[in-house]
């Protein structure tokens, strides 16, 4: 071999050894910029890997010997469903879900279809946290003195948002501004697909903004085996309460399940 040749040859491989090292640095993602410290509240969290297709939501069932307005579970079970009025502040719903899920306590969520519309990666993040999600009306008014052609539209609006965002128009209705439905709008929900009404038997009165102590001390003096206990995302007071009101209910052995493993 000639010294010119020797000289190409080297010269050669030391550009392959370059080429080399650059496609294993944009292999391992070494020269990509750094991701995002957090994902925005109610935003699907950035990842590497193609988007899986979100799996199909559950869908309402009927529960045999339930009458069609529900306010508690079977009381020979040690269970209780903490059911949440969904709206206001996306980073306070997300911060109670994450201290749910870290006591191993599953939640109900009944969604505004008008928060849904200004967060809509809520839903998915109530359900990939193994929670209840369903349906609150769609703007959160006075259903019951609604005419018939507007409380059908409050409730149609916000299961049509549900049933774009998660494949299903949620597991249970609620009606706004009411513990229970009047007689038309308990057969508008059964027509929109809901054969029961969620109605409770705890009233926490934590929209009263009444201090998390007070909450905590509503809640505990009410609940017993098969309560459902209305609560409500959007209050400091209720986010504040939530932690001594798990620890309670654990000590008296009242495991917080969703309303669905309430009733089945």
């Amino acid at each position: 071999m000639t010294t010119t040749n020797r000289r190409d040859v080297l010269r050669a491989s030391a550009l392959l050894a370059a080429g080399g090292a650059l496609a294993a640095g944009c292999g391992t993602g070494q020269d990509a910029p750094p991701a995002a410290a957090s994902a925005s509240a109610g935003s699907a969290p950035a990842s590497g890997h193609p988007a899986a297709t979100p799996r199909t939501a559950p869908a309402p069932r009927a529960y045999p010997g339930q009458p069609a307005q529900i306010t508690h579970g079977p009381r020979t079970r040690p269970q209780v469903a903490l059911t949440f009025h969904g709206q206001g502040d996306p980073a306070l719903a997300t911060s109670l879900l994450a201290t749910a899920e870290r006591s191993g306590a599953r939640l109900t969520v009944l969604a505004v279809g008008t928060w849904l519309d200004e967060h809509p990666g809520l839903a998915r993040r109530i359900l990939d946290g193994g929670h209840d999600l369903g349906n609150h009306t769609q703007r959160h008014v006075s259903i019951n003195a609604m005419s018939e052609a507007g409380a059908r539209q409050e409730i149609t609006g916000c299961a049509e948002r549900l049933k774009r965002l998660t494949g299903s128009i949620g597991t249970w209705f609620r009606p706004s501004r009411s513990p229970t439905a009047s007689p038309l709008v308990a057969r508008l929900a059964r027509a929109a697909g809901y054969p029961h009404v969620l109605s409770y038997d705890v009233d926490s009165l934590d929209y009263t903004r009444p201090g998390a102590d007070a909450v905590t001390r509503k809640v505990l003096a009410e609940a017993r085996a098969g309560s459902v206990v209305s609560l409500h995302f959007g209050y400091p007071d209720t986010a504040a309460a939530l932690p001594a009101v798990l620890h309670e209910l654990g000590r008296r052995g009242l495991r917080a399940v969703t309303t669905t493993e309430l009733l089945s």
